[in-house]
C-alpha cells in the first residue's frame, strides 16, 4: 500500500464521498482523516485543532491515545496494549476496510507514530499526508473549526503488523546491522539533554535525524534521495535496521522514511528515555558512532 497521499489526491477523495453522503449513496471508499498536532513544547493540540482541521478531521491525543503511561519501565511512550488500541480506534470511527489518512504540523513528525501503530494493528491501508497541514492550507484546501465526533466505528487491533525490538536487541543490532538513531544530533552527541536523565546514545547507533528526511516545504524527500541518504549511512535492502529516538514517537517518522526508500526497519519504542533509565546501559557521546 502508498506510504504517502497528496493533498490535491485527498481532497478529490473527501470531496467524492461528502457528495455520495450528501445523495444518500455510498462511494467507492472510505476516508478517515485523524489530525495527530503534538510536539515536545506542546504536547497538547486542541487548541490548534479547534482553530482549524481538514474536513471531518478526528483529533488524535498522541499522549493518551497513542501511549499507555501506565506501564513503568519501558520509557515516555509506552505502546498501547491492543484493548486500548481497539478502543481508540473504534473512537477515531475506524471501520474493516477504511483507508486511514494521518497528519499533522510538523511535517508528519508526530501523526508517523499513529501511521505506524495503525499498521502495527493491522489497518492494511494508512497513509500520512505528505507536508502535513502545510501542504494542505498552501494549496488552499478548506479548514474548518471546532470538534468531530464520528460515529463508532467497529476495527480491532491485532498487533504484528510492523517490526519492534527491545533494548536488547537495540543494543546488539549494530554488531550486524544499522541502528539508527532519529533525534537532533546535538541530542545524539550528548551536548543537550533536554528532558531523559542521560546525555548520549546507544554505542553503535548512527545518527540519521528524522527532520533530515523531509525537504525544505516538510515534504518526504523522494525515494531515490532517501535511498541515497541512508545508503551512505550504511542501511540498504537487506541489512538489518532499527530506529530509536527519544520515546519512540519521531522513529516512527524514521521507519516511515526508510519504507518509503524500500527498506524494513524495527522500531525500538522505548528508546533514549528507557535506555538512559536503565542502570548498567552504556552512553556514547560525540559525533561517531
Amino acid at each position: 500500500m502508498p506510504i504517502l497521499i497528496q493533498h490535491d489526491e485527498l481532497f478529490d477523495r473527501l470531496t467524492a464521498e461528502r457528495f455520495a453522503a450528501d445523495r444518500g449513496t455510498t462511494a467507492s471508499t472510505r476516508t478517515v482523516v485523524l489530525d495527530v498536532r503534538w510536539s515536545l513544547a506542546e504536547p497538547d493540540g486542541t487548541a490548534a485543532y479547534w482553530d482549524g482541521h481538514i474536513p471531518g478531521a478526528v483529533y488524535v491525543d498522541l499522549d493518551r491515545q497513542l501511549a499507555d503511561h501506565d506501564v513503568v519501565g519501558e520509557g515516555r511512550h509506552p505502546l498501547p496494549s491492543e484493548a486500548a488500541f481497539t478502543e481508540a480506534m473504534r473512537s477515531w470511527g475506524i471501520r474493516e476496510g477504511d483507508t486511514v489518512v494521518v497528519t499533522d504540523d510538523l511535517g508528519n513528525q508526530s501523526a508517523a507514530r499513529a501511521w505506524w501503530l495503525l499498521r502495527h494493528a493491522g489497518v492494511a491501508d494508512v497513509r500520512m499526508l505528505d507536508g502535513a497541514l502545510a501542504a494542505w492550507r498552501a494549496a488552499g484546501h478548506p479548514l474548518d473549526t471546532g470538534w468531530v465526533s464520528p460515529e463508532p466505528g467497529d476495527a480491532t487491533a491485532h498487533f504484528g503488523g510492523m517490526p519492534v525490538i527491545d533494548a536488547d536487541a537495540a543494543a546488539a543490532l549494530p554488531g550486524g546491522g544499522v541502528l539508527f538513531d532519529a533525534r537532533a544530533a546535538e541530542r545524539y552527541r550528548g551536548e543537550v539533554e533536554p528532558i531523559d536523565p542521560r546525555a548520549g546514545h546507544i554505542p553503535g547507533a548512527r545518527s540519521a535525524p528524522s527532520a533530515g528526511s523531509l525537504d525544505a516545504s516538510g515534504r518526504f524527500l523522494p525515494a531515490e534521495a532517501l535511498r541515497e541518504r541512508f545508503a551512505a549511512l550504511g542501511a540498504e535492502p537487506g541489512i538489518a535496521v532499527g530506529a530509536y529516538c527519544g520515546s519512540g514517537v519521531t522513529a516512527a517518522h524514521a521507519v516511515a522514511a526508510l519504507a518509503i526508500a524500500g527498506i524494513d526497519a524495527a522500531l525500538y519504542p522505548g528508546s533514549w528515555s528507557q535506555w538512559s533509565r536503565e542502570e548498567g546501559r552504556p552512553a556514547a557521546t560525540g559525533a561517531d558512532a
